[in-house]
């Protein structure tokens, strides 16, 4: 996995009740293709392969994880989980939810990683 210092020092800093959620997202997506990056860019973690695929969002809140897909109508494949029209959005409860829709979050990856 392509995990950076950059990102580890981010989580260390958030105090999010949801963090382990969201290292969870982190690893399933990292995990899913070794093509896949992350950095840490205007405040937040991305996730990239040649160009962003998704990126934490809405990290305030502290009731649900947000992860939004700027271009989803590029990523090949249905997506059940994911919502709204062009820029799309997977959110999460907790940690429950990220690990039923782990599957979902390595297709996604795939996809991207073989579509860019």
């Amino acid at each position: 996995m392509n995990k950076t210092p950059e990102v580890e020092a981010w989580f260390s800093e958030l105090h999010h009740p949801l963090e382990p959620a969201m290292r969870r997202v982190r690893d399933f997506i990292l995990g899913a293709d070794p093509r896949m990056t992350e950095l840490v860019q205007y405040g937040t973690v991305q996730f990239t392969y040649k160009s962003g695929l998704c990126s934490f969002v809405q990290v305030k809140d502290k009731k649900r994880v947000s992860l939004m897909f700027n271009a989803a109508g590029r990523i090949p494949g249905e997506y059940p989980h994911l919502e709204g029209k062009s820029v799309k959005y997977m959110r999460f409860a907790d940690l429950g939810e990220v690990e039923e829709r782990a599957d979902e979050l390595r297709a996604i990856t795939v996809a991207w990683c073989n579509h860019r």
